[in-house]
């Protein structure tokens, strides 16, 4: 019985064994030089960068035409090309977060700058109601003083502007600012405050 065991152990190394040489001489074979001193896994190195390259140039060609975009300039395929042609993947890979850092910020001061236009322009503009009023009392013209103690757009008194949290002569003030106090007026106490032309 040990006999046998031993037979089988030395013909299972044996087997394993051939396998393991077979392995050696394909990878010097892998590694053997080729003609101009490359060896075949060197040029799949060199093969791999180059895609690598390639790939992330395209990225970054993509996100830089972006960027020129937000930026409201002109942007060159070719130009661009040319300058990053020889930069490494590393390189490329780090100018590839610089220009997606500069996109989300040019995006965030892109929203930023809307979202201040839309309230200016809801600011300015009055509702019907105290459009209505306005037209009524003073024709819209945010700047009219009638001289009589009545003041602005909306025909405000000295004390009525300060109740609202105005300050000076409301006709010096903004029509957008005289917009927003003669809202606070009006959510307060209606339409009471403009007799005539509240009806």
């Amino acid at each position: 019985m040990r006999t046998t065991t031993t037979v089988l152990l030395a013909v299972g190394a044996a087997t394993l064994a051939v396998p393991a040489s077979a392995s050696g001489a394909a990878q010097s074979d892998f590694q053997a030089p080729l003609g101009g001193h490359l060896t075949i896994e060197s040029q799949m190195r060199e093969a791999h960068t180059e895609l690598a390259q390639e790939r992330l140039t395209r990225k970054a060609w993509r996100l830089a035409r972006r960027l020129a975009e937000h930026e409201d300039r002109g942007f060159s395929p070719v130009k661009y090309r040319r300058r990053v042609a020889d930069d490494p993947p590393a390189t490329i890979a780090r100018r590839i977060r610089s220009l997606r850092s500069d996109i989300k910020r040019r995006e965030r001061q892109e929203r930023r700058r809307k979202a201040r236009g839309a309230r200016a322009q809801r600011d300015a503009t009055a509702s019907p109601a105290l459009e209505a009023i306005a037209a009524c009392e003073s024709g819209g013209n945010p700047g009219t003083n009638t001289g009589n103690g009545f003041y602005g757009k909306y025909q405000f008194t000295l004390q009525t502007w300060a109740s609202v949290g105005g300050s000076g002569n409301p006709a010096a003030a903004s029509e957008a600012e005289q917009n927003q106090r003669a809202a606070l007026l009006y959510a307060r106490e209606g339409a009471s405050p403009w007799p005539v032309c509240g009806r």
